[in-house]
């Protein structure tokens, strides 16, 4: 009679699933040093001895960084993450979250806005303000919408094919969550069409023929435009509910 594997041995096959996609998702140039730190910054508590064990276990070697002018390779890089939603139709929350980013003034001068949403529901998940678009950006977005939601088993994270989505740090930090990212084709410009709906309501209803002096006054009126939108804006898409009575009467 097979001895069933023990609990250790389980938990070792659930993080090398999850090292091997922090391994894939940096190209093949995270060491068990970085490995480990991704795991961390996910909440998953695991030595870095046993992650790098795990990691000859299973084979994977980083690969060093060579310093040459030209990269080739590096457009197909930012295009090896398939459209993961084309056709998929949801049934729950928390199956496919989208983001996006866009453009709003203050003061004369550009800022940009990072949003996360349950395609789902519609509901605005996570949200931040900042100066620059880049990854700091697109991750302080993501931790708040995590941060009042759990991830599911399958969950897809549906995005552009910018920098501050293809970036190893975005990148590796959905690895590590077990989420499946997902972008846009090229070429397809349709393909986030939920989170475009989104700032074009967004800026219609709240943003456009209003000039704001500081970036204080334009989150403010960002914060009050999605906490509406989430509460009691009524969206035909949703049986003229807001997204959160949605959510509630799905529940």
């Amino acid at each position: 009679m097979e001895r069933k594997p023990s609990g250790r041995a389980r938990e070792d096959d659930g993080l090398v699933s999850r090292i091997e996609g922090i391994f894939e998702a940096s190209n093949g140039t995270y060491g068990s040093p970085r490995v480990h730190m991704a795991l961390q910054q996910a909440g998953i508590r695991v030595g870095r001895k046993r992650v790098a064990r795990l990691m000859r276990q299973a084979n994977l070697k980083a690969r060093s960084a060579r310093i040459y002018r030209r990269m080739p390779g590096t457009r197909d890089f930012f295009c090896t993450v398939p459209n993961r939603i084309v056709g998929f139709e949801t049934t729950r929350v928390d199956q496919v979250w989208v983001g996006d980013v866009t453009y709003l003034k203050s003061g004369g001068r550009w800022r940009y806005l990072a949003v996360v949403m349950d395609r789902h529901s519609r509901r605005v998940l996570g949200w931040t303000l900042g100066l620059r678009k880049d990854p700091t950006l697109t991750l302080e977005a993501l931790s708040r919408a995590l941060s009042g939601r759990s991830v599911k088993r399958g969950l897809i994270f549906h995005s552009d094919r910018g920098v501050e989505y293809a970036a190893y740090a975005y990148r590796t930090r959905l690895a590590a969550l077990g989420i499946l990212q997902s972008m846009r084709r090229r070429r397809w410009l349709n393909d986030n069409a939920f989170m475009e709906s989104f700032f074009h309501s967004m800026k219609a209803e709240a943003i456009h023929r209003r000039l704001f002096d500081d970036d204080q006054s334009l989150y403010g009126a960002i914060r009050r435009y999605i906490r509406r939108y989430n509460r009691t804006r009524l969206h035909s898409a949703l049986g003229y509910r807001s997204p959160i009575a949605y959510e509630h009467a799905a529940a």
